[in-house]
C-alpha cells in the first residue's frame, strides 16, 4: 500500500496501470496475482527517479525532525531558566518557604481527615503527583513486557524453545520441601501484614506503595516456593491487566480533576470520617488500595518477565 501510494504521489501512472491490468484478469490465482504485483513493485522501486524521490523525502523528514527537536529543546530550556530566575537566591531569607509546610502540619488533619500527614499530602494535597507515579509504574511494566515477553511470534531460536519446555533452566526451587514448608507459614502472615499496611496508611506509616510492595513480595515468594504453574491458576495476564486498569482508572476518575481545578479547588463532599478509624480520610483509603494493587501487579510482573519472559503462563 505504501509503494502504491508513492507511485500515485509521484505521478507514475504507468506502473499503476500495469498492476491494474494484471489484477483485472479473472483467470489468475491469488498466488500469481501476488507474484506479479511484487515484481511490478520491485521494478518500480529500482527506478532511479523513485530512489532519488525516496532519498529526498527522507532528507526532508530528517530536516523537519531536527528543526522541531532543536526548537523544542530551546523552548524548554528558556522556560526552565525563567522558572529558575523566579526562585529566591541561595541563602536569602524567604518568609514564604514555610507556608506550605505550615498548611500541611497545622490544617492537614482537619482538611484531609488523615492522621498520617504524609498520606494526606501524597493522596490529597498532591494526589496528582501520585497519579503520575502510578502511571509511570504501569508504563515501565508495559515497556518491560515489550522487551522481554516471549510468545509464539518472537520465539525464533532453539534456546528459546528449550527455555519454554524446561523449567529447571531458571533454577526452579518449587520442589524444595523445606522452602515449601517455611513459605506455607510465612506467606499468609506476609500477605495479611501487607493488607494491614495497605488499609491503615491514613493512620500510620504505610499506604499504597509500601503495602503493595509487601503484597508483591508475597506473590514473588509464593511463585518461588510453589512454582509459576500454581500462580497461573489465579493470577494470569488477564487478571493483572484488569486489576491494573481498574485501579488506575478509578484513581484517574477520582483525582483527575485536580489537574484543572487545583488540589483544593473542588469539594468532593465525601465524609472525612473519624480521625484514627479505618474508614477515615475520605478518598485516601480507596486511593491507597488502587495504588497498592498497581504496585503489587507491577512488582510481580517484573519478576515474572525477567524470570520466564511472561506473565500468567506461556501464550
Amino acid at each position: 500500500m505504501n509503494k502504491r501510494f508513492l507511485s500515485w504521489l509521484y505521478g507514475d501512472q504507468d506502473v499503476m496501470a500495469h498492476i491494474t491490468d494484471e489484477v483485472d484478469r479473472p483467470d489468475m490465482s491469488h498466488s500469481e496475482l501476488k507474484k506479479i504485483t511484487r515484481q511490478a513493485e520491485e521494478e518500480y522501486e529500482n527506478r532511479p527517479e523513485v530512489l532519488e524521490a525516496i532519498v529526498n523525502t527522507r532528507k526532508r523528514f530528517r530536516g523537519i525532525y531536527t528543526a522541531v527537536a532543536v526548537v523544542s529543546c530551546i523552548a524548554m530550556t528558556l522556560v526552565l531558566l525563567y522558572t529558575i530566575s523566579l526562585l529566591p537566591q541561595y541563602g536569602a531569607e524567604n518568609p514564604r518557604t514555610m507556608e506550605v509546610v505550615s498548611r500541611y502540619v497545622e490544617d492537614g488533619l482537619q482538611e484531609t481527615g488523615a492522621v498520617n500527614i504524609v498520606s494526606g499530602m501524597i493522596l490529597d494535597y498532591r494526589a496528582f503527583d501520585t497519579l503520575g507515579e502510578s502511571h509511570v509504574l504501569f508504563t515501565a511494566l508495559v515497556c518491560a513486557m515489550i522487551l522481554l515477553r516471549l510468545d509464539r511470534k518472537n520465539q525464533r531460536t532453539k534456546y528459546e524453545d528449550y527455555y519454554k519446555t524446561r523449567t529447571d533452566i531458571y533454577f526452579d526451587l518449587s520442589g524444595d520441601p523445606i522452602l515449601r514448608l517455611v513459605c506455607a507459614v510465612v506467606i499468609p502472615c506476609l500477605l495479611l501484614y501487607g493488607i494491614y499496611i495497605l488499609l491503615n496508611g491514613q493512620n500510620s506509616p504505610g499506604g499504597g506503595f509500601s503495602g503493595g510492595a509487601v503484597l508483591g513480595a508475597g506473590l514473588i515468594l509464593f511463585s518461588t516456593a510453589f512454582g509459576f504453574d500454581t500462580v497461573d491458576r489465579f493470577f494470569t495476564l488477564k487478571v493483572s491487566s484488569i486489576v491494573t486498569f481498574v485501579s488506575l482508572g478509578f484513581y484517574s476518575f477520582a483525582k483527575g480533576y485536580v489537574f484543572f481545578m487545583g488540589a483544593n479547588g473542588l469539594e468532593t463532599h465525601i465524609p472525612k470520617g473519624i480521625p484514627g478509624a479505618i474508614f477515615s480520610g475520605g478518598l485516601i483509603l480507596p486511593l491507597d488500595i488502587a495504588v497498592g494493587c498497581t504496585v503489587a501487579c507491577t512488582m510481580f510482573g517484573f519478576f515474572s518477565l525477567f524470570r520466564r519472559g511472561s506473565i500468567g503462563g506461556w501464550l
